[in-house]
């Protein structure tokens, strides 16, 4: 039995890795879709044709089952999903530039403590 399961373990683990890009490949139609409709009215038209051209690919290569199609899809819509939320929030990455009062006292510094009984 031990010496089956070595035998099949190449063609059991190339099994698993096609369920799994599979199982990738359907939660990420979900999750697209679902943002698209949480987010739609906040992406720019062009990056939601993007978004939505991915989609639909991605939708093709699931249906066909066809693994390096939906890596490939799977890298256009993370690619799509990036420059969509670069350009959701432009002031992303900037420090906060107003200048206003500032009081020591609302500073937060983390310290050691040591609780006794």
């Amino acid at each position: 039995m031990k010496r089956e399961a070595e035998e099949n373990a190449d063609s059991d683990k190339k099994a698993r890795d096609f369920v799994d890009k599979i199982n990738e490949a359907d939660s990420m139609i979900y999750q697209t879709e679902k943002q698209l409709n949480e987010y739609g009215d906040k992406i720019s038209a062009d990056a939601k044709v993007s978004i939505e051209s991915a989609l639909t690919e991605l939708k093709d290569a699931h249906q066909k089952k066809d693994v390096d199609a939906i890596n490939k899809a799977l890298e256009a819509i993370n690619n799509a999903w990036a420059a969509a939320t670069q350009n959701m929030n432009p002031n992303a990455g900037q420090e906060n530039t107003q200048q206003g009062p500032q009081d020591d006292q609302t500073q937060v510094t983390d310290v050691d403590f040591e609780e006794v009984k």
